[in-house]
């Protein structure tokens, strides 16, 4: 299919870079650090987490999802009430990250008593970058808790760098964990915003999960 001839992506989206993924034939939004996709559209949200986190949502009932991409746990100083677009750089932090990517899918048609959430990444990938992984889980798993969501499935921790699949309407996921990458080159990517890893040397055996 070609690009032109692909749905138009909900507003406030189109920066968002969208491709005809032919393994799976579908088309395929990736999304790189401090970036979220909110879809309607039977496609795949796509993206590479080191110590990233990536929080995967779906309106059970009316046929909305999405995911996003953050850095970072907390910023701190800022109200979460700030206006940030979907590709903001403060969305590189959890709790933006979050706020602003559930609140978009309530706007385009969501319910909150409907919303399941699947979480990935937190990689240990490099003893130099300390505890931050860590630091992203905690953050996830306090920050659902604390809002009364629902976690369905999550796939965290390790050492390893993950690609993650999430189709948006089914709420289905693939992972593979990446098992052979230069750790200088998961950093640079991580703290630049450079996400090309669609050939990683050496991948593990892809989960489906739920």
């Amino acid at each position: 299919m070609r690009k032109e001839d692909f749905p138009k992506p909900l507003p406030g989206f189109s920066a968002i870079n969208r491709f005809w993924d032919y393994k799976h034939q579908s088309i395929s939004a990736k999304i790189l650090p401090g970036e979220y996709y909110v879809s309607t559209q039977d496609e795949i949200i796509a993206t590479v987490l080191g110590s990233c986190v990536a929080a995967c949502v779906r309106d059970v009932q009316h046929g909305i999802g999405a995911m996003n991409h953050f850095l970072l746990p907390l910023h701190k100083g800022e109200e979460w009430s700030e206006k940030i677009t979907s590709n903001s750089q403060a969305t590189r932090y959890g709790n933006f990250a979050m706020e602003h990517m559930i609140n978009d899918v309530l706007k385009f048609g969501g319910r909150k008593q409907n919303l399941e959430f699947k979480i990935f990444g937190g990689s240990r990938v490099i003893s130099q970058m300390g505890d931050v992984g860590n630091s992203n889980i905690r953050f996830i798993m306090n920050y659902l808790k604390v809002e009364g969501y629902r976690l369905v499935a999550q796939d965290v921790g390790g050492i390893n760098p993950r690609k993650v699949l999430y189709y948006p309407l089914s709420g289905r996921v693939r992972v593979k964990k990446i098992k052979d990458l230069h750790n200088d080159t998961i950093i640079r990517r991580e703290t630049e915003f450079m996400h090309n890893l669609e050939k990683p040397e050496a991948i593990a055996g892809e989960i489906e999960l739920f």
